[in-house]
Order: structure tokens, then sequence, then C-alpha cells
């Protein structure tokens, strides 16, 4: 049985969208070479049935992928259920300083990719991160302790507000923006 043209595309992007889910979580970035050849192969495998010298076919078939992108993205949006289904929730890998092994070994992550993540992101201990997650997206998520996330300048502004005498403050009276200010004009 022949399945109509239009029927093609809508049949072969829902089929893809869940066997990609079925490989990982891992972005673009942070795939393997191996994965980057899977996708781009599914990729082609994808497109073979409409390889035809075809414009209209083509161009069809480009906007029903893009449409259904859009019906994916939109329900996604609106609907959690179809959300957890198609794209997936973030998964918590690390709790209060501590790998969970299992989830690390499901989603095929080992502990020194996440380590390399955290140093990345300037986070030197793992023991600083109260709840890491795998996101979605594929992205990395932390959450530090408290005590170990950086100080901002809203932060120094108010510590030095604090400390200072009313003097000192009436004579200074720094607010955030001005100490920015003053970190691009002397290039601090």
């Amino acid at each position: 049985m022949e399945i109509p043209f239009l029927l093609k595309p809508i049949i072969l992007f829902v089929v893809a969208v869940f066997l990609l889910r079925l490989t990982g979580r891992r972005s673009i970035a942070q795939m393997t070479i191996a994965q980057t050849v899977m996708i781009i192969s599914i990729g082609a495998i994808i497109v073979e049935p409409f390889a035809d010298k075809d414009i209209k076919k083509t161009i069809a078939t480009a906007t029903i992928y893009i449409l259904l992108l859009i019906i994916f993205e939109v329900a996604s949006f609106y609907m959690k259920w179809f959300k957890k289904l198609a794209v997936g929730n973030k998964i918590i890998i690390i709790q209060d300083g501590k790998f969970d092994e299992a989830k690390l070994k499901k989603l095929r992550l080992t502990k020194e990719e996440v380590l390399s993540r955290l140093r990345q992101e300037g986070i030197p201990k793992l023991e600083y991160v109260e709840e890491g997650t795998l996101e979605s997206n594929g992205e990395f998520g932390f959450r530090l302790t408290p005590g170990a996330e950086p100080l901002r300048v809203q932060d120094m502004v108010y510590i030095l507000n604090e400390v200072l005498s009313e003097d000192i403050k009436n004579r200074v009276n720094l607010t955030a923006e001005e100490i920015i200010k003053g970190k691009e004009k002397y290039k601090i």
C-alpha cells in the first residue's frame, strides 16, 4: 500500500522526533562524533523519500516539516503531558554535592563529563553544588550551596552600605549602576 505523499513527511517527522528522543539529551555541542554522524544520517534518511526533481514536492515537504515543528513547539508549551513525552523534563543528576549514579548511567553521562562542565562554569568543587540538573535541551543547570555563589555587584553595594558609617555613605553614596560605570571607565 502506497502512503499518500502529504502523509509521508508527517509520519517521518514524528518517528524521527521520537527516535532522536531515545538517543539522549545532549545538545549538539555536547555530542560525540558518532552521535553527530547518527543525527546527520537520520536527517538524510528522512529526506530520502522526497529526493525528487519536482520542486513543488520539495517545497511542500519542507513546509510540512516546518509546520510540524511549530505544532510540536506549541503543543509542548501548552500541554505538559506532550512536553514530557516529546521533550522531557529536567533530570536531577547532583543532589547536595553528590552524583545520582543511577541517573548518570541511565543518561549515559560520565562523572568526568559533568565535572568538566562544572569547571567550565567556574565551579571548582562538586560539594558546592546543591542541585545539578540536565535540562530538557541538553544543557546543564546548577544551583550552588549558600556561600558558594559568586559575589554580585549588588551584593557588594549592600555589604559596603551596611559596613560604612553614615558620614562616609553620604560622601560616597555609590549605587550599583555607578560602580558598574566606574568599572567600565577604569577597566577594572
